[in-house]
């Protein structure tokens, strides 16, 4: 794994606590409801504003075309009345059978001209006979001037039926409708044409409808695509919009909806324009209210979160450190309480644990404490007389051989060593490496009484390592076992070498090593060595001794020297026939020792 990825893995590892996970849960769960009623709502209230709309406009334009058939109706009822007119049937009936009407009764069509014109919207009543000629007023115009040939026709097909023209080509202001004069007298034929001009403003009648908060635009155009009522940039637009069948148009780069009306008597076409913009606005206002009221919640919900799980973590947490602890082997209470009944219970449960198990372990360790003691006394006093017996022995030899004052000093030897293998083995249990190799010293001059120039030794320590302690008559074993087993089965002179050094395993250990020159093992006898020192028993036969030294040792280290699981504690021997015997054994040295040792080097 790369050193990122490692770092990365960390970090959510950290992260992935309960209180993050519950937070997080909590967070997305507030998310997810909150965008799906806010998108809910505002789906909503978005359809019913344009449904509400879009029902809106559709009253306009009906109260809209309402109002422009409303016009047409009476525009047709006056012109009816006008065609019907007794004198207007006479005089025109007169003209069909050739006799032209003079000035004066020309001039009578005023006073029916005057009662449509009394009409506001109207704004000139025009007569044609049925060859074209104008009746009224009194000038020499043709219709065909006026309107295309195609408008007349559409007026006979009609048979005296109102015919809205639109638009009048050459005054834009005016709007057109012509109907055919049927003579009554005269089977309905035709007996000329009645035309009608009106104001075109008269149709913009958008002022006159409801006021609603909003700019509608209002269009009409006739059969033609032609504007009758329109507003600035929607006059080019007409006949795209008439053939637009979409509900939302573009018209200046502004969004309308469109409804239109068709009216049936004119075959014009009421159009009806309404922002999308004033639409939106409110949806606008909702959606940010929608954010807003739900970045809030949000808010708070997280608050409440973060709250609530650290009310639930929190204790956890304290629970967690001092479970810890344990890790270093202190078993401490929580001693702190929640306001949550189960965590409380798991908390008391954890104390009486801890309590139970202190308990417990405090036993157990007294328990070992008497054992190891019982058991180190038990190998002392094995140790004892095993010393006492091999001393006496040499004792034995050098009396046969010694005068008087050499057997003062010798006596005087073994007295000094007397006192310090049998002094008060509690009150002098440990004993400083200095005073272990003096003891040595004086056992190896007894036992060069015995063993005379045979018996050489040689002692290595520093200075540094004379003060640090150790069990008493933890080395003097070993090299008892390495004269009785090295020295005695060897012709010629042994060398015994005591050696101190720090450990190669580790610095702050010292390794203690006794070796000899005799003759060795072989890798059998090594192992059923090493097996028996493993299992306490004895280590060789031999006829000197009980050979227990080696057993006792390896024993006495494991009780005062507990070793690390990974770290091999007790003796380590090594040897080959002819190349002698090493015993070697690790124990911790002081800070000072350590100091003291390497500021030397």
């Amino acid at each position: 794994m790369r050193k990122g990825d490692f770092r990365l893995w960390q970090k959510l590892v950290n992260w992935n606590t309960l209180r993050n996970q519950m937070l997080a849960g909590f967070i997305a769960v507030m998310i997810t409801v909150l965008v799906c009623a806010g998108a809910i709502t505002y789906n909503s209230v978005s359809t019913l504003l344009n449904t509400k709309a879009e029902t809106q406009m559709k009253q306009i334009a009906s109260q809209a075309n309402g109002r422009l058939e409303a016009i047409i109706t009476q525009i047709d009822t006056l012109t009816l009345q006008a065609v019907n007119d007794v004198y207007l049937q006479q005089l025109f009936l007169s003209s069909v059978q050739g006799k032209a009407p003079n000035f004066s009764e020309r001039q009578s069509l005023l006073k029916i001209a005057n009662h449509i014109q009394a009409y506001s919207g109207v704004s000139n009543v025009e007569l044609y006979t049925t060859d074209l000629a104008r009746m009224f007023p009194l000038d020499e115009q043709k219709l065909t001037d006026l309107v295309e040939p195609n408008w007349i026709e559409q007026a006979d097909k009609e048979k005296g039926k109102l015919v809205w023209i639109g638009n009048d080509p050459k005054n834009p202001d005016s709007v057109l409708a012509i109907r055919r004069i049927n003579l009554i007298d005269r089977w309905f034929s035709n007996g000329g044409y009645l035309m009608v001009r009106m104001n075109r403003s008269y149709f913009d009648f958008q002022n006159q409808l409801p006021d609603t908060g909003h700019r509608e635009l209002m269009l009409l155009a006739d059969s033609s695509a032609r504007p009758i009522v329109s507003e600035g940039e929607t006059q080019t637009s007409i006949s795209e919009l008439m053939h637009n069948d979409a509900q939302q148009v573009t018209l200046g780069q502004k969004r309308y909806i469109l409804v239109k009306q068709l009216s049936e008597q004119t075959n014009w076409t009421l159009m009806i324009l309404y922002p999308v913009s004033d639409i939106t606005e409110g949806v606008s206002v909702l959606r940010w209210a929608i954010i807003v009221s739900g970045a809030i919640g949000l808010f708070l919900f997280i608050i409440l979160s973060f709250l609530l799980s650290s009310m639930i973590t929190r204790p956890i947490l304290r629970l967690m450190r001092a479970m810890r602890n344990t890790r270093q082997g202190v078993l401490t209470p929580n001693l702190t309480h929640s306001y949550t009944a189960e965590l409380n219970d798991l908390n008391m449960t954890y104390n009486q644990m801890v309590d139970n198990i202190n308990r417990l372990i405090k036993l157990v360790y007294e328990k070992e404490v008497i054992q190891s003691r019982t058991e180190l006394q038990a190998l002392q006093a094995q140790i004892d007389p095993h010393f006492l017996y091999n001393t006496l022995e040499a004792l034995y030899w050098s009396l046969q051989e010694k005068d008087e004052e050499e057997l003062a000093d010798l006596v005087v030897a073994m007295s000094d060593l007397f006192r310090y293998v049998i002094g008060n083995p509690n009150k002098d249990e440990w004993v400083s490496i200095g005073q272990e190799l003096e003891h040595i010293k004086r056992y190896l001059s007894i036992m060069s009484v015995r063993f005379g120039t045979r018996l050489v030794w040689e002692i290595d320590c520093e200075d540094a390592y004379n003060h640090v302690n150790i069990p008493k008559l933890l080395i003097q074993p070993l090299v008892e076992n390495a004269i009785l087993h090295g020295l005695e089965g060897k012709i010629g002179p042994g060398l015994i070498t005591i050696r101190t050094e720090r450990s190669p395993l580790e610095l702050t250990e010292l390794r203690i090593t006794v070796s000899d020159d005799g003759p060795g093992m072989n890798e059998q006898t090594l192992q059923a060595v090493q097996a028996s020192m493993e299992q306490g028993g004895v280590g060789t036969s031999s006829g000197k001794g009980k050979g227990m030294a080696i057993a006792n040792v390896q024993r006495r280290i494991q009780l005062y020297y507990p070793g690390h699981p990974d770290r091999y504690r007790g003796l380590t021997i090594t040897s080959a026939p002819q190349q002698g015997t090493s015993v070697s054994f690790d124990i911790p040295i002081g800070v000072d020792a350590y100091e003291n040792s390497t500021s030397d080097e």
